[in-house]
């Protein structure tokens, strides 16, 4: 009798035991899922990229640069509903983002282009990183989109200001002074060059419209001694 009172006691026991695991790994996926809402909650409203150009060089230069027209849309396409949604567009804005270094038009093949393409495709590969990590920080994510945004803004400044430079007439007196710097740099060199008279390669002492008096009889003479007698 004992016995059977000591097993039903054990049964009874173990079946508040489940219950309790049950009840506390339910109250573990609750939290979870209420820390992932919260998380999903920051990044939603934090998302919002500088998806359209801020001065016409931009605007024009999506017709042109194929590449940029392509990230400037893929940012402008907002996830929806889950962070794996997230997940999935920061993997592609990083596929985008990386193209740009491939082929940037003439007009902006610089270096201050480079460098500020350089650190975008830095920033947006970070937020890859950032956002698919097991535990997301909503923070850093946040964070980086900020900072994408102030590149981005530097990026289309940088472009606007190259093609309003390109714009600018030399001023008066430029041509002349590009001159002088043209002269100075040929005088460093060893062969100076006057202003209006050309030299002759070699000898810049010599002028080039200098002539050599010929021997009208054609044969070859030499200087004559003045105290040499004079024969008729």
């Amino acid at each position: 009798m004992n016995n059977k009172l000591t097993l039903l006691f054990l049964v009874i026991l173990m079946q508040f035991s489940c219950k309790n695991d049950n009840e506390e790994r339910l109250a573990d996926n609750l939290r979870d899922a209420k820390k992932k809402e919260l998380i999903f909650k920051t990044i939603n409203k934090g998302w919002n990229f500088i998806d359209t150009p801020i001065n016409t060089t931009s605007e024009s230069t999506l017709k042109t640069w194929p590449e940029w027209r392509a990230f400037m849309e893929e940012l402008s396409i907002k996830p929806k509903k889950t962070i794996t949604a997230f997940q999935k567009k920061a993997k592609a804005l990083s596929t985008k983002v990386m193209a740009l270094n491939t082929n940037i038009p003439t007009q902006f093949d610089t270096s201050q282009i480079r460098s500020r393409i350089a650190t975008l495709i830095t920033q947006v590969r970070m937020l890859d990183l950032y956002i698919n990590l097991d535990k997301v920080s909503d923070k850093k994510v946040t964070e980086l989109v900020a900072e994408i945004n102030l590149e981005l803004v530097s990026l289309q400044r940088q472009m606007d200001k190259i093609v309003e430079k390109s714009k600018i007439p030399m001023e008066v007196g430029e041509t002349e002074l590009l001159m002088m710097l043209d002269t100075s740099r040929a005088i460093q060199s060893g062969n100076p060059v006057l202003p209006g008279s050309k030299s002759i390669p070699g000898n810049p002492k010599r002028p080039a419209n200098l002539t050599i008096p010929s021997n009208p009889g054609g044969a070859a003479t030499s200087p004559k001694n003045p105290n040499e007698a004079r024969v008729e």
